[in-house]
């Protein structure tokens, strides 16, 4: 097959791009970085360089293909810019991405969604994913959409290094002993290579997920991991976090976003949806991160 995927080289699209180039299908990834180019071509895939703000390039790009993987980033820069309206930029790739699909006739689409993407109500930002999610469905009948929605990185547990090493805490305004889903990039890529390879039809839906452990146990784990067994998750008030994000000078919108999509985690709102399809789950598991985080953190 002719896949097209979009993401460059980030934690989903390298191993997604070595699989699927693995198992013989020619691969081309869309980058915005041109400094990105050889080390696509190293993969073996082919490299296109331009944004996903661009529609003549996708369209172009996407012509040709018989699937595109599809998702949408911006620059870090973005979460410290208080003019930056993510949730409309995001949706504005969206359309982008509707768009091309549809000027260059591609009928096979994977994108890559989120839990949370279910509703428009008390997911804080995740509420963008909804938003693409019915952008894309307008399209007609005969392109038919894989919904991809991972639950919550354990990638993202990088952002409490700071905290860690200064404090000797992870600190968010939801904590305990209530298990939640958390999911690996290496098991999203997976999947999503699983679902390249199967028939398309209609609509569908599938939640990724690859262990569920507190947070509570997520301390126990990572502290023993980087010798500190005393690490606590320790929780705080939504003003208290909110403020501190704030402070650090994180977008508003951003900020109150997080909070909320925080505040859903603790009372499992999030993951109602998950839960009525619930997955199974992938291989990495809590321990196997463990070990690639305590590298990271006495690097």
């Amino acid at each position: 097959m002719k896949i097209v995927l979009t993401g460059s080289l980030g934690n989903i699209s390298k191993p997604l791009t070595e699989e699927l180039i693995q198992k013989g299908h020619t691969v081309t990834v869309i980058s915005s970085t041109y400094g990105r180019k050889s080390a696509i071509e190293a993969l073996g895939a082919k490299a296109a360089i331009g944004t996903m703000q661009d529609v003549s390039f996708l369209s172009e790009t996407f012509k040709g293909a018989d699937a595109v993987y599809l998702m949408e980033t911006l620059d870090h820069s973005t979460f410290t810019d208080p003019n930056i309206d993510i949730i409309a930029e995001i949706t504005a790739i969206g359309r982008n991405y509707k768009q091309a699909v549809e000027n260059s006739g591609v009928k096979n689409i994977v994108l890559l969604s989120s839990v949370g993407a279910h509703t428009d109500t008390g997911n804080g930002s995740l509420v963008m994913h909804y938003e693409v999610e019915n952008i894309l469905k307008q399209l007609p009948e005969e392109f038919r959409i894989k919904f991809m929605r991972p639950v919550g990185f354990f990638t993202n547990l990088y952002r409490s290094l700071t905290t860690i090493r200064e404090k000797g805490i992870i600190i968010s305004n939801y904590g305990g002993d209530q298990k939640e889903p958390w999911v690996s990039p290496l098991d999203i890529a997976a999947a999503i290579a699983e679902e390249i390879e199967k028939p398309f039809t209609g609509r569908q839906v599938r939640y990724i997920a690859s262990d569920e452990i507190s947070p509570n146990e997520i301390a126990k784990v990572l502290g023993e991991s980087i010798g500190n067994p005393e690490l606590k998750w320790v929780k705080i008030s939504d003003e208290e976090l909110l403020n501190g994000m704030l402070a650090f000078g994180m977008n508003p919108q951003i900020a109150n976003g997080f909070v909320e999509m925080q505040a859903a985690q603790g009372t499992g709102t999030l993951y109602e949806d998950f839960y009525r399809h619930k997955p199974t789950l992938g291989k990495v598991k809590l321990a196997d991160f463990a070990k690639e985080f305590a590298l990271f953190y006495n690097k």
